[in-house]
């Protein structure tokens, strides 16, 4: 039976192209704290530090303590120095970036139908970023912390692995007590939010046109189609083998 859905959010609960957001967010950090770091050097360090991040497999730190580790000696600074000013882009420039998302009508009500199951709702988004800004993203797609009391909100200061590994989904498993079998995961990327689920025997649906073909025959979904989609058929009743 049926007890818990993890939601992506970027792209899935959230409209929010990487493609255009993440350069537009370095762009607006490098900015702000080019009175300390030159911009350049800035990029690289975040490049190479989030790749330290996306190395981590459950086994060690948590995905902020290796971040920290590569990070504020690479630029010579002392982390109580840095983290103050990271703070303040977080309260006062990132909220700027809003414009280039887009609120998905079917977001809000999607959730409050899964709430009202009674079921445990996790936001599994890749723990690349801090709380802030993650909460940020959820207010902006309509489905704030401070209305929805999820089991689980992943970042970087609380998980050990990145999605690429199954071990980011076998953490999730163990904080909310369940089985695979147990969970359902609902996100647009492949290879993040379906494929490594599947892995460890989590169903996923699969955000997408209904017509996309899935890149390997070798996971079976439990769905696939557009949050809209996925949506009306709760509202007509036909979920139920989903859910």
């Amino acid at each position: 039976m049926l007890k818990a859905i993890l939601f992506d959010l970027d792209d899935t609960l959230l409209g929010n192209s990487m493609e255009t957001f993440i350069p537009a967010y370095f762009q607006a950090l490098t900015r702000y704290m080019a009175h300390l770091i030159p911009p350049e050097r800035l990029i690289s360090e975040l490049l190479r530090c989030t790749q330290a991040m996306q190395a981590n497999d459950g086994t060690g730190p948590t995905n902020e303590e290796r971040f920290a580790a590569a990070f504020f000696p690479a630029l010579g600074h002392d982390p109580d120095e840095l983290r103050p000013h990271f703070e303040r882009f977080y309260a006062e420039e990132f909220p700027k970036l809003r414009h280039l998302t887009q609120r998905l009508l079917e977001a809000r009500p999607l959730v409050e139908w899964v709430f009202g199951r009674g079921l445990q709702v996790v936001i599994a988004t890749n723990p690349l970023f801090p709380r802030s800004p993650i909460e940020q993203r959820l207010a902006w797609a309509g489905v704030p912390v401070s209305e929805f009391n999820y089991a689980l909100v992943t970042s970087y200061e609380n998980m050990h692995a990145t999605k690429a590994h199954p071990a980011y989904y076998r953490e999730i498993l163990a904080r909310l007590g369940r089985q695979p079998g147990e969970c359902l995961m609902v996100g647009d990327d492949w290879e993040r939010d379906i494929a490594p689920a599947d892995s460890i025997g989590i169903p996923g649906y699969w955000v997408t046109d209904p017509s996309d073909t899935p890149p390997t025959d070798d996971v079976e979904l439990a769905g696939q189609g557009t949050l809209a989609n996925l949506w009306q058929w709760v509202e007509n009743g036909a979920a139920e083998g989903l859910f």
